[in-house]
């Protein structure tokens, strides 16, 4: 039988492939296929076919039967480009009671524990299976999951819970916040600024979009939230334009204004009402736009969409982490998760991870060891409790 691998050891090999967002994640893929393979434990790959140098992966083991505990992490971790590192990003190092390196954190160290988990599971001989689901592109919009669900959902039974490895301090977090990014680029007209009333300039266009986002946020943040949306921080949907990009010169209406706007949605309010509340402005800004200058437009796409994690009556991730934890608070938090697109899938789903999220993506990125430590006993009682 080939050597089970511990925890930190995987840890410290996933962590040892650069998997950033933009670049591939395939030689981390084939390893942990080899890994498995090498325990006798069949995975499979889901090859992007618009990104070939990405693909997710997935395992069974236990009974073919449906109702596994999933295991759900992210393979790909944010740039460390700028940061100001003390230490190799891709090297697991020890000190001060902390494991440093890029996605220790966010969220390779939860994979490690998962990858161990079911190792042990297939050699305990679990009554209940267990499956493991590692995905691509979360950083970038969480984009990689939908389609590896579905391709799970295809080969594998049907799990019935999942437990999203996001770093929670491994409290049972059962509820976030969903979100939808809108890529928007207005075409205006140049001419010198001395004559700005005969042109149109994208970018002071681009401004009464935000601007209206920032007359949203005071209504929202004015509303008494109801009883869902008072658990989170803040507890109203926001809207946000992080980046912005446009103009030629100073003394030249702009031509171009690029910019992302993106809604963090409380759970009860939906992605389409913001879209076309919107989409509504636009059409009012673009309108007044091509009375000076009938040439001009703004086009808008939707870029991204994650649902929200709904908080669920009774459910049976919850009960299940809460009882491995003894954790009985109530937990939601207002970043995005995969969980909401399991929950949307038809499974239970619950975040549980080891580490910060204040940790993550940060220079210098560390879980504490104790945290690292509080994973692996979590996925030993597990691995107990579904050998029963």
């Amino acid at each position: 039988m080939a050597e089970q691998l511990s925890p930190l050891e995987i840890m410290t090999k996933l962590v040892s492939f650069p998997t950033v967002s933009r670049d591939t994640n395939l030689p981390l893929v084939d390893w942990v296929q080899d890994y498995l393979d090498s325990h006798g434990i069949v995975s499979h790959r889901w090859v992007d076919p618009e990104q070939p140098h990405k693909a997710a992966v997935f395992a069974h083991v236990g009974p073919e039967v449906e109702g596994a505990v999933v295991l759900s992490g992210h393979t790909d971790v944010v740039p460390v480009d700028g940061q100001p590192w003390e230490s190799d990003p891709f090297t697991v190092v020890e000190r001060d009671g902390k494991y440093f390196g890029r996605g220790t954190c966010d969220m390779k160290g939860f994979d490690a524990l998962a990858i161990w988990g079911l190792v042990a599971a297939h050699h305990r001989g679990v009554k209940r299976p267990m499956q493991l689901a590692l995905s691509f592109d979360e950083e970038i919009g969480c984009t990689g999951a939908p389609p590896m669900i579905e391709e799970m959902q295809k080969i594998l039974p049907k799990g019935s819970c999942v437990v999203v490895g996001e770093p929670s301090t491994m409290q049972a977090v059962t509820g976030h916040k969903g979100s939808v990014g809108f890529d928007t680029h207005l075409v205006g007209f140049e001419v010198h600024s001395s004559l700005q009333p005969t042109g149109v300039s994208a970018i002071m266009e681009g401004a009464r979009l935000i601007e209206w986002a920032n007359d949203r946020n005071a209504e929202n943040m004015a509303k008494t939230p109801d009883e869902v949306a008072a658990r989170f921080d803040p507890p109203f949907t926001t809207c946000h334009v992080g980046m912005i990009e446009g103009g030629t010169a100073h003394n030249i209406t702009a031509k171009d204004c690029s910019f992302m706007m993106d809604f963090r949605l409380v759970p009860g309010e939906t992605a389409d009402h913001w879209q076309e509340a919107y989409y509504a402005r636009i059409r009012e800004v673009e309108a007044g736009m091509q009375a000076v200058r009938p040439e001009t437009r703004i086009d808008v796409s939707r870029d991204f969409y994650v649902p929200p994690l709904v908080p669920e009556v009774d459910g049976e991730a919850e009960t299940l982490v809460r009882s491995l934890t003894g954790d009985n608070a109530t937990h939601v938090v207002s970043y995005g998760t995969e969980a909401g697109q399991f929950q949307e899938a038809g499974y239970s789903a619950v975040i549980c991870g080891p580490g910060d999220i204040a940790q993550a993506h940060q220079p210098n990125e560390f879980i504490e060891v104790a945290q690292f430590n509080a994973g692996h006993k979590f996925m030993q009682e597990l691995v107990d409790r579904l050998a029963g």
